[in-house]
């Protein structure tokens, strides 16, 4: 019977992980002091594993027009409209690091446009939020909006495929079940 304390789907046994995600897993426990579930659960199916993280990577650690907290800010929020409890909780826990903010998430999660972030940052958000609810309604006036506030065609992009992959993440772990580890609630929450 697999242990749904993680997941519905079963947990391999770490040593039994190929060399390559044993390491990933291994490293990411290093540096957080834990291991996230999301990587115990993907790790049931090696393929998408890789895939996955390798667009994570290539879209969440690159260089470019976002921050890297307006970068979890985007999953945070559209993981709220998608009712993703793990990606709420764990994005959020690194959104409060970065931004050094322990109330952020919260507000972010639940209505963005009464959260204490900037007017590009809020313009940023109803964008994702439109991508991630409404995508077939986007038009040329969604993209001018995004370059009066200073976002390049390049941040668009980075903005919209951001939304796109953690649409993809909410709706695996809300599938899979997969819960936040206990870990995460208590994370940025007394940064100053």
């Amino acid at each position: 019977m697999p242990d749904h304390s993680v997941s519905r789907f079963p947990i391999p046994e770490l040593e039994s992980l190929p060399t390559d995600i044993h390491q990933r897993i291994l490293g990411v426990a290093e540096k957080s002091g834990f291991i996230p579930n999301i990587f115990l659960a993907l790790a049931h199916r090696p393929d998408e594993f890789r895939a996955f993280f390798a667009y994570h990577d290539a879209l969440m650690a690159k260089e470019g027009g976002l921050t890297k907290a307006e970068r979890e800010m985007i999953v945070v929020a559209t993981s709220g409209l998608n009712q993703c409890i793990y990606c709420v909780v764990s994005h959020g826990a690194i959104l409060r690091i970065r931004q050094k903010n322990p109330q952020i998430s919260e507000q972010l999660s639940t209505n963005f446009r009464n959260a204490d972030i900037t007017d590009r940052q809020k313009a940023m958000l109803k964008f994702a939020i439109k991508v991630a609810g409404t995508s077939h309604e986007i038009n040329k006036n969604d993209f001018n909006n995004l370059k009066e506030q200073g976002f390049s065609d390049e941040d668009s992009w980075d903005i919209g495929a951001i939304t796109a992959l953690f649409a993809l993440s909410n709706r695996i772990a809300n599938m899979a079940d997969i819960q936040p580890n206990n870990e995460f609630y208590s994370l940025g929450r007394n940064e100053t």
